[in-house]
């Protein structure tokens, strides 16, 4: 059995100017990939899971190595005599293909694929999948994003960021928001067990059984979430429903503690009855997220884990049925809790919307 191989020793300079060529996109392509292996290698990666990611061979990465070691990055893009694969693509196509898939959509089509890419350029389709992994391009990936027009954007930001990295002494902090409109839906055929060589079956109609409006606020220290569902009905009113969520949690809270609630602005949390009860409560002290800004909201993640783990596959037969489910989840989840633990300073992310701003206005 072959011993594994070393990580690649590299300075910090070095290693500098490898991850440099790595983020190009407008350098060779024989070096973006050299790069890129080098430094796979120096994070203790092996020679076949590096060929393997980087559509290269082990012997390749290998001799890469190397001369890594002789020559350091000094002779990073040149190919010894006779040694290296003979170019089969030329490096204005490879260029063309990088510029057509960051700047440019196929005809008729809304992302590129590897076999309309080909059929545009004029190569094979493999060769089109190598320059792309390669440059770490993913045209079948859409991430979302929206940056926030809030005026107030920063100090609310500020306010939010702080409170996630240094909670104040003698309080908890406590993000709250609503889930409305959680459906108990039932299928109108009983689902099939998993069995070897097939999956769970479920039909692809359903039956709609009511919906119910969930409660919750997280405790930002612990991961622990206080939650409380109730069934929906046409005329309830919301903010009703939400002051007794914050009954709830005045009751739960220890009456020491200040607590400070994460909120954004919805209507129910605006309401002038939500806000008379929260006057006569002063240890409630209020902070609002900005404008288009979940992504800062911690109480969120809790609903995706919700949705994904019981929402989503569940069978609920009535909302009672939907609301118990819920619960169950929610006793789990606060038998072993754990926190959404935020490293990010205000800082770093106002200079990361800066930039976003930048990319946008040059678009438009």
């Amino acid at each position: 059995m072959r011993n594994p191989v070393d990580a690649l020793e590299m300075s910090a300079g070095q290693r500098e100017v490898l991850e440099a060529v790595a983020r190009s996109q407008s350098g060779a392509h024989r070096e973006v990939v050299r790069a890129k292996a080098l430094l796979m290698a120096a994070d203790g990666q092996a020679n076949a899971a590096i060929g393997r990611a980087l559509s290269v061979s082990p012997g390749s990465v290998s001799n890469w190595r190397a001369r890594f070691v002789e020559d350091g990055v000094a002779r990073l893009g040149e190919v010894r005599q006779g040694r290296g694969r003979k170019a089969s693509i030329p490096q204005e196509t490879i260029e063309k293909i990088v510029d057509l898939t960051q700047n440019y959509r196929p005809e008729g089509e809304t992302p590129w694929s590897c076999r309309t890419m080909a059929d545009a350029v004029g190569v094979s389709k493999d060769t089109v999948q190598r320059v792309w992994s390669a440059r770490g391009l993913k045209p079948h990936r859409v991430d979302t994003v929206k940056l926030s027009n809030d005026p107030g954007f920063g100090e609310k930001l500020v306010d939010v960021v702080g409170l996630y990295l240094n909670p104040p002494e003698k309080a908890i902090v406590l993000c709250a928001d609503e889930k409305s409109s959680a459906q108990a839906i039932g299928r109108t055929q009983t689902s099939l067990p998993m069995v070897k060589g097939r999956g769970e079956t479920m039909t692809h109609d359903h039956q709609r059984h009511g919906t119910t409006t969930l409660f919750a606020a997280l405790d930002v220290l612990t991961g622990m979430v206080i939650g409380q569902g109730r069934p929906r009905h046409r005329h309830r009113h919301r903010h009703r429903e939400f002051v007794k969520f914050l009954r709830t949690i005045d009751r739960e809270v220890p009456k020491e503690l200040t607590i400070h609630l994460i909120l954004d602005n919805d209507a129910t949390h605006t309401h002038p009855n939500t806000q008379a009860w929260l006057a006569k409560h002063p240890r409630f002290q209020l902070h609002s997220p900005p404008t288009s800004s979940s992504w800062l909201h911690l109480v969120e993640r809790w609903f995706r884990e919700l949705t994904d783990t019981t929402l989503r596959r569940g069978v609920f037969h009535s909302v009672p049925d939907l609301i118990d489910s819920i619960q169950e989840h929610l006793d789990a989840h606060n038998d072993d809790p754990h926190a959404h633990v935020w490293t990010a300073t205000a800082d770093s992310i106002l200079a990361k919307v800066a930039r976003g701003r930048v990319a946008l206005e040059k678009i438009g």
